[in-house]
Formats: C-alpha cells, structure tokens, sequence
C-alpha cells in the first residue's frame, strides 16, 4: 500500500507519493483536470489519502541577521510550508539569492543585514511586521536571530508568532560556557572542557589533555581572528599558537574541548509545554564538511529512543519551548551520549527528519501556533539529505584521509534521499546557487591570501 499526499497551493496541486516504509518514492505539481485523477485515486482507495491540515491564512517570515547566502536549510522552509500553500516570506541579501529565486517564496524583503545593530534589526523588523499586516509566525535560522527574537518577545508579539521561553535561555544554550554549566547542574553528559583566560592555564590544559583536542569559538556570534568556526588540533604547540592570536583580548571567545571517539549524532525536535507538545528526531551525521569537524553533508535518519528520553529530561529541566537542533557524539570509552552543541532555533539539515505523517519540525511549529492537532506517527528511518554544495568535497577529503572507501561512498547513497538544492519542482534555487558558488571560490581563496600575507607579516 502506498500513500498518497496532495496539497493545493498557489502554483496548482503538490503530490507526493511515499511507500510503506514512509519514504518519498516520487512527487510532483498538477493543475487543472489533473486534480481529478487524484480525486479517483482517493475515491477508489488505491492509496491512503493524508494531508496536514495548515492554516493557510497565517504566514511565516523567514529570519536571519546576518549575510547567509547559501542556507539550504532556509530553501528547505519555504519548500515546505510552500508546497501546502502557506505564504512564505523571507530576508535575502538580493533578489538573485537561491532562496529569493523559490517558486515557493511569496514575497522577499531585501536587507544588508552586515552591521546591523540591535536598535536598527528593531525598526526593520517592525517595519516588515507592518507591510505584512497579520499575524506572522517568525523563524529564525541563526543564533543571533533567535536571540534576539527571544530577548524582543515584547516588542515583536505586537506582529509575529513564536513559542514563549525564558528571554536569556536561547543565549545560555548557545554560548559553550553557559551551555556546559546547564549540562554539569541537570546531570547531563557534555565533553570534558576549558575556558583559557591566560597562557599558564593553555599549559595546564595541555599538561592534563590527550590530543587532539577540538577547539571552537564559545560564541558563534562573537567574532575572533582565527577561531571562527571548529577545529581539530593535533599537536600542544599549534594549540598555543591558535591561543596567542586571541590572548590580548580581555575575555578571548575560545574552548578547548577534548576530542570525542565515537559517532556523530543529531537530536532534531519541537516542544511547547503550553500545549504539551514533543516532536523528538534522531539521526547521524555520516559526512561532514571540513571533515569530522563541520556541517553535516550527508546525514540519515536513526532512531534513537535512549538519545530521545535523555534530551527530553534536559528541555523539561530548563523548560525549554520551541524548534531545536542539538549535536551529540556517542562516546565509545563510556557509551555516553554527550551533547556537544545546542542551537536554540531550526538546524540546516532539518530536512532529514520526517515523520510517516509527513510532518517535520518546521510544520509542526506552524500547527502548534495556529492552534491546530499534531498527527503523531513514527519517525521515517533511512531518509537521507545530500548537500551538493559540500559533501562531494566532504567525500574528496574523507577518501583521502582514507576514512572512506569508494565501496563505503556507494552504500552511503542507497535509501530514500533528499537534496538540499535540487528539486524537479523548483529548480532556480539549484542553478543560483551553482553559480553563486562558482563566482564565491575565487573571492574567498583572495581572502585566504590576504589573511596568510597578514600573518606572516
């Protein structure tokens, strides 16, 4: 038996076919007599026929408050909630953006987001809450974003929808060192670590650590010359080195972290207490791009229920409310999961995760704030998401480290799979973004350059 998914929007019918294992066997757009076709399928009940009922009449505003042109993960919202005839509106940086070129975006509003500050990121949202006009569900799609929507909740209820949380816990779950301290105090494993505030304590660290070690910034949103996203180091000598370029600062934003053995996993869920609401996803990251140590290139979906219980232990404990994406990695030395990072806001790979409803995170949130009932089905295992952009550099880079084996590379494909970029029904995000990255490699290997020349001057 297979299962049949039709919903209307404003470019004609979507339908989405999935088989017994709740995989997406195919899908596509129909308009017109077509439509009656489906309507026989249903009345002939050669499939199940579902659909999530979506409110329609409330929009979403896509989020962001900084430069983030390749975010697949926002492509994948308004994909979505577009397909089900939600209007989808977004921040882009111009009209030409993948994001902005969707058939499935309603409507774009177009912001230098780069040095925005809080009083101005006020007045612009304020300013698109009004355009729109109604109430308008808010998804942010970055750390900072998601801050500020919850430090703001006041000033922004008067146009958007969002869950209500304690305003400052975003911020404590997204700095590491406020982050490892929630851990430690509601008994929740995380990596052991260290905050560096001089050279004598980098020796102390290097004097008890065994490498490599990872090293990350604390906070995303604080920029630091060297540190600006994570790192593996290998040897006590460069790990000093990395440390010297930020020691002049008066509070450096740097972690040292130990250096887990074991499997990448993802926790992908939504919560609201108010409603008693819990949508829990589990999945592993298979490829990452840098290596071991970046965003997730290709991941699947796992079901995990002993990852489930521990994460469901730790929202309650801080009563935490909304979309969340949490990193673990299982540890092989004491088969511990250990949270390794919490990003209060919707993950890039959200897209991983469905479940036999066809209901996701995203469509949850929009469901929970207009009132309506969740469908709880089991979670869709095996569902792969391939991010073009990265992983067959990913792949490149494992194979060389002899991690992968081109047998491995193969099997790593087979199963239900999504793109990131590429869909039949929308194909201008996929070129824009081919020729976005064409055009980005020789400005960032300029700036690769310059940065070099600057260190060795």
């Amino acid at each position: 038996m297979y299962e049949l998914n039709y919903y209307g929007t404003h470019f004609g019918t979507v339908w989405e076919l999935r088989d017994a294992t709740g995989s997406l066997a195919h899908t596509g757009c129909v308009a017109g007599p077509a439509l009656g076709v489906l309507n026989l399928l249903k009345k002939w009940r050669i499939f199940v026929i579902t659909s999530p009922d979506l409110d329609p009449t409330v929009p979403v505003l896509i989020f962001k408050s900084h430069r983030s042109i390749f975010h697949h993960g926002a492509l994948g919202i308004a994909r979505n909630l577009g397909r089900l005839g939600v209007p989808v509106y977004a921040i882009v940086e111009d009209r030409y953006t993948p994001l902005a070129m969707s058939r499935y975006l309603t409507g774009a509003f177009v912001w230098q987001t780069r040095g925005l500050d809080t009083g101005r990121l006020l007045k612009e949202t304020a300013t698109v809450g009004k355009t729109l006009n109604r109430p308008t569900i808010l998804i942010p799609i970055d750390d900072v974003a998601a801050l500020f929507v919850a430090e703001h909740a006041k000033q922004l209820n008067r146009w958007f929808l969002f869950p209500n949380l304690p305003s400052g816990l975003p911020r404590q779950l997204a700095d590491k060192t406020s982050l490892y301290e929630l851990c430690k105090r509601f008994g929740i494993p995380c990596p052991e670590h260290a905050f560096p505030r001089s050279v004598e304590a980098v020796h102390e660290f290097i004097g008890r650590a065994t490498f490599p070690v990872v090293v990350k910034p604390a906070a995303r949103w604080r920029s630091v010359d060297g540190v600006r996203r994570t790192r593996i180091v290998e040897t006590p000598e460069e790990l000093l080195a990395m440390y010297r370029k930020v020691q002049t600062r008066q509070s450096p934003n740097i972690v040292f972290q130990e250096y887990i053995p074991g499997e990448d996993w993802i926790f992908n869920g939504y919560c609201n207490p108010q409603t008693n609401c819990f949508l829990p996803f589990t999945g592993r990251k298979l490829r990452s791009y840098p290596a071991s140590a970046g965003t997730t290139s290709l991941g699947v979906s796992t079901i995990n229920e002993h990852l489930v219980s521990q994460t469901r232990s730790f929202l309650n404990a801080i009563a935490y409310s909304g979309i969340m994406d949490i990193d673990y990695r299982f540890d092989k030395r004491d088969g511990k999961y250990k949270l390794v990072d919490f990003n209060p806001r919707v993950g890039l790979n959200f897209r991983i995760f469905d479940d036999h409803a066809g209901i996701n995170v995203v469509r949850a949130l929009h469901l929970d704030l207009t009132g309506r009932s969740i469908r709880r089905t089991p979670m869709v295992e095996g569902r792969l998401l391939i991010v073009e952009s990265m992983d067959p550099v990913a792949c490149f880079n494992y194979l060389r480290r002899g991690d992968l084996t081109v047998r491995a590379l193969w099997s790593s494909f087979i199963g239900s799979r999504e793109f990131a970029w590429f869909s039949r029904d929308d194909p201008l995000p996929f070129l824009s973004m081919c020729i976005r990255l064409l055009l980005h490699i020789p400005t960032r290997a300029i700036q690769h350059l310059r940065w070099l020349r600057r260190i060795a001057n």
